[in-house]
């Protein structure tokens, strides 16, 4: 498999290897590292190669060549074609819209994958930067669930058939 690297306007991530992603939470907070899915973290550990539903993504800033943070999917499309996206940018480069980017690049590539239907994601169960992430992103507010590692979360989802579904811009 090719190297997998999505491009936006300020950002390029760059899909991890296991050492880089397994050394990449090591890296988190105790805090941010206590938000990694146990489940994610097992299917990372079975990975045998290169798989961007599987491993996280280095957020790279262009201009700088500098490491700002990471995202990734939860995993490959399900049978209903629903893929779950995570993300996150460190403190230091917050509020300049990068985590709205590295949303924006998973989820074109998402959708550049004729499997994929849905892509979730799933915040606190309040207005905050991640809400406001996603309303950029044109998810849609789906409603409150339990979800069996975070429990009570907010689902946000954006449908290929809505704005921004399938594009011609797959790389």
């Amino acid at each position: 498999m090719p190297e997998v690297e999505i491009q936006t306007e300020n950002l390029r991530l760059v899909l991890q290897t296991l050492e880089e992603t397994l050394a990449f939470i090591e890296a988190l907070s105790p805090a941010d590292k206590a938000q990694v899915s146990p489940d994610w973290l097992a299917r990372a550990r079975a990975s045998t190669g290169p798989d961007p539903w599987a491993l996280g993504f280095a957020v790279v800033h262009r201009a700088s060549a500098t490491v700002i943070g990471g995202c990734g999917f939860k995993g490959p499309p399900d049978s209903d074609g629903m893929v779950e996206i995570s993300y996150g940018i460190d403190p230091d480069h917050r509020g300049k819209g990068y985590a709205t980017e590295a949303a924006e690049g998973l989820v074109r590539y998402a959708f550049c994958d004729s499997r994929v239907r849905v892509v979730r994601a799933h915040t606190f169960e309040k207005a905050n930067a991640s809400t406001r992430v996603l309303t950029k992103c044109g998810f849609g507010y789906i409603g409150e669930v339990i979800d069996p590692e975070d429990g009570l979360v907010w689902r946000w989802e954006k449908h290929t058939s809505g704005s921004g579904g399938r594009t011609s811009r797959c790389t």
